[in-house]
């Protein structure tokens, strides 16, 4: 089974890096971007009885910064 964690910073953290894709846009000539947020994604291979639980906590531990990151969990086929 595979899992997709998406990991984004909370509303009101300040994103450096969405601000200087943001930069580099409107310096390339693309309007119309209000605001740019990057995150990362991150593809996990487990086993197929591996429970919410354990990827919830996974996320908790490791894969997100619970001060400044939220996360979603996808399972994916």
């Amino acid at each position: 089974m595979k899992a997709r964690i998406h990991v984004t910073l909370k509303d009101g953290v300040l994103d450096p890096q969405g601000r200087a894709i943001h930069h580099a846009l409107e310096g390339l000539g693309f309007g119309g971007v209000e605001d740019v947020r990057a995150g990362r994604l991150i593809e996990l291979t487990l086993a197929d009885d591996t429970s919410d639980d354990d990827i919830d906590a996974m996320c908790r531990k490791l894969l997100a910064n619970m001060v400044i990151e939220n996360y979603r969990i996808e399972r994916v086929a």
